[in-house]
């Protein structure tokens, strides 16, 4: 087991809590440790101690380690998805739109909690519920911005996906480079960078008529 880590200094030891907000801290800092030590290194042990709660009061919340991962990868997903939504809807203009998108991927990468890290590099990914809540986050990202291309561009449904699936896969690829190379280059800065890239590809389809 790892060296245990220290009790989040936002919960009082002991300190008694509503049912949601005990759930919340619990998931809290289990993102910590699994951000830190992978799923298959964490141990309940270590999340009952960053929480500094005893391990009875973890399982009447999580089941199991599984539960509590999944239960975090689930509010990773669907913050990323919600991101990019905003961001296809944020404007009209589907210039802005791109770079808002590409901007969304960043935002998630770069977050303080490292959720990114349970969505886009997950060691668990041959767990079939894992497997497939990380695939929805291309599965739903690439649907949103297909049919935006469709309606713009007339191209067939097919197509239209491919190239989706293709900017969802810039976005979080060249998101989570820029983050572990330690890019000198600034967040908001990188984002345009790529969303200009993007750009200058789809940009060339013409729009229908």
């Amino acid at each position: 087991m790892s060296a245990d880590p220290m009790p989040s200094a936002k919960y009082a030891r002991g300190a008694r809590l509503p049912r949601s907000e005990r759930r919340a801290q619990l998931m809290e800092s289990a993102l910590e440790v699994f951000v830190a030590q992978g799923y298959h290194a964490a141990a309940m042990d270590d999340i009952a101690v960053a929480a500094g709660v005893s391990k009875p009061v973890l399982y009447q919340h999580f089941p199991s380690k599984l539960d509590l991962y999944v239960a975090l990868l689930d509010v990773g997903v669907e913050t990323i998805i919600e991101g990019v939504r905003v961001a296809l809807t944020s404007t009209d203009d589907n210039k802005l739109r791109v770079t808002a998108t590409m901007a969304a991927f960043y935002e998630f990468v770069g977050s303080e909690e490292g959720a990114f890290r349970l969505v886009f590099e997950s060691d668990l990914t041959a767990e079939p519920a894992v497997r497939d809540r990380v695939d929805k986050v291309t599965r739903e990202c690439a649907a949103m911005i297909a049919t935006v291309i469709h309606d713009d561009t007339g191209l067939p449904d097919e197509a239209s996906h491919l190239l989706a699936v293709s900017l969802v896969g810039m976005g979080q690829v060249s998101a989570r480079f820029w983050l572990n190379e330690d890019s000198a280059v600034p967040q908001a800065d990188a984002a345009r960078l790529v969303g200009a890239l993007a750009w200058r590809g789809i940009g060339g389809y013409p729009k229908s008529e």
